[in-house]
């Protein structure tokens, strides 16, 4: 699965990049739309990532591209692969900024893991 999302002021610290958890949220996010696409029936929560390192500046104005992977489906969990490439309008390559593992858990009502699999 593919998304984007725009850096905006409202994005950045006090010296003009962007803001770690605002990209780890959006990491989240995309992972947990894939999930929720791919198994419907599942209630998934976040139960971790992978490395996090941000070892690349991300300014205002640039368009960020969530490239999600299914990698592992386990009984009750599953993960997911993002990879974020920064691409300014003028620019012609990409460059990935960013990538971890989410791993979701499916969980019923009580909050308790229960399978993924279609019952």
């Amino acid at each position: 699965m593919e998304n984007y999302k725009l850096v905006l002021p409202e994005h950045l610290n006090q010296f003009g990049h962007l803001f770690g958890g605002n990209l780890l949220k959006w990491v989240d996010e995309v992972a947990w739309i894939a999930a929720s696409l791919d198994f419907p029936e599942c209630q998934f929560v976040t139960i971790g990532m992978d490395k996090v390192e941000f070892r690349k500046h991300i300014r205002e104005g640039t368009i960020l591209r969530f490239l999600v992977e299914k990698v592992k489906i386990g009984n009750t969990s599953v993960q997911y692969t993002v990879n974020v490439f920064n691409k300014t309008p003028r620019a012609a390559d990409e460059e990935r900024v960013f990538s971890t593992n989410v791993t979701f858990v499916c969980i019923d009502d009580a909050g308790n893991k229960r399978s993924i699999l279609k019952r």
